[in-house]
């Protein structure tokens, strides 16, 4: 359950990232960007997201929260926010912040099951903060199957990509979401996050279409 909240106060935001910086030292191979996501690309993810309704959302890779926040912020009264991360301190530290939100911590491969266990069977859109750039390709590939199979229809996914990442595998990570997506578009970059940062935005997943069909 959610509901409409303020942001963060600035004294949450040097804890947050303070803690952030530290897991990124201790596990760099999880994070893709130095810092967690700055209010401006927040603001532009909340955007996508439905603010009537009563719409499920799924986070995955919520790290501190830095997005959550703002999706918490987004979405309507009697929606279902679901917040998965998978470093077990982050997610704790999640949690006691955002009492609110459904932390679960755990592995985004396990999609389908995770919303399961949350009494869930779809989700209207999945939001995304994995160092998506970073993966291998059988981790990517896995996790991308997880997500589009985890939408409504009509769902949309999302995945931050940095303009620091290998131009290559930014190709190859929008042809892997277009092999599972009928509709994939780029937003312009949002140049006041740090680093600099463009939101893809991926609708009508094929799995899902398939199985209800």
């Amino acid at each position: 359950m959610t509901s409409r909240t303020r942001p963060a106060r600035p004294h949450h935001d040097r804890a947050t990232g303070r803690a952030f910086l530290y897991r990124a030292v201790r596990r760099p191979h999880l994070f893709g960007s130095p810092a967690p996501s700055g209010r401006p690309l927040g603001a532009q993810v909340a955007s996508l997201l439905p603010d009537s309704g009563s719409p499920t959302v799924v986070e995955l890779g919520a790290g501190t929260g830095a997005l959550t926040t703002w999706i918490h912020k987004r979405l309507p009264a009697g929606s279902r926010l679901l917040a998965i991360e998978l470093d077990e301190v982050l997610a704790a530290h999640l949690a006691a912040r955002l009492p609110a939100v459904d932390v679960r911590q755990g592995d985004a491969e396990r999609l389908p099951a995770l919303l399961a266990e949350a009494g869930l069977t779809r989700a209207d859109a999945v939001v995304t903060s994995l160092p998506w750039t970073l993966l291998p390709q059988r981790r990517r590939d896995a996790l991308l199957d997880a997500v589009a199979a985890s939408l409504a229809p009509e769902g949309l996914a999302t995945a931050v990509v940095t303009r620091t990442a290998l131009p290559g595998r930014v190709r190859d990570l929008r042809r892997a979401f277009e092999a599972r997506f009928g509709e994939v578009t780029v937003l312009p970059t949002v140049w006041r996050n740090l680093p600099p940062a463009a939101v893809l935005v991926a609708r009508r997943p094929r799995r899902a279409a398939a199985e209800d069909a």
